[in-house]
């Protein structure tokens, strides 16, 4: 009997865990990441008059998953964003992802750049960074884009 309410609240303590930890769907405080290819979240961009973020990312890679749940999920960095940049998420070993690390030249993961409209990078950095970190990074981008690229 000892063994069966042991064995029980087991369960009932790793349940309760798992699912304290499951961020379920997204609630709307993460970043949105457009869904297509490079060049279509390019011509968003000029659509929208908006610079490109892109998380260079690696499956692999413990760092970008931290990112992913951590930063990309804070509030005031996801709605600093999605207001500001068309983001993209960029597997750099399948798809478009190995061109695009040749051409901002990607070394290490995860690596973030802000380029312009017309896909110039702007600014880089490398590495997990916390969110006021990346909020700097964001208007840090968008004060050093060239005049044509403002918002």
């Amino acid at each position: 009997m000892r063994k069966r309410v042991t064995l029980g609240l087991l369960l009932a303590f790793a349940l309760v865990s798992i699912s304290a930890t499951n961020k379920g769907p997204d609630t709307g405080s993460s970043i949105h990441f457009f869904k297509g290819s490079y060049k279509d979240a390019l011509a968003e961009a000029k659509k929208q008059n908006k610079l490109v973020f892109i998380d260079a990312y690696a499956s692999w890679c413990g760092p970008c998953r931290l990112l992913k749940e951590n930063t990309f999920t804070d509030k005031e960095v996801s709605a600093y964003f999605n207001e500001h940049f068309i983001n993209v998420s960029v597997d750099v070993e399948k798809g478009e992802g190995p061109e695009l690390a040749t051409r901002y030249k990607v070394t290490h993961y995860p690596t973030l750049i802000i380029t312009d409209k017309d896909g110039k990078r702007i600014t880089f950095t490398v590495g997990y960074i916390q969110p006021d970190d990346l909020l700097g990074f964001g208007k840090y981008g968008i004060e050093k884009a060239p005049a044509s690229a403002s918002l």
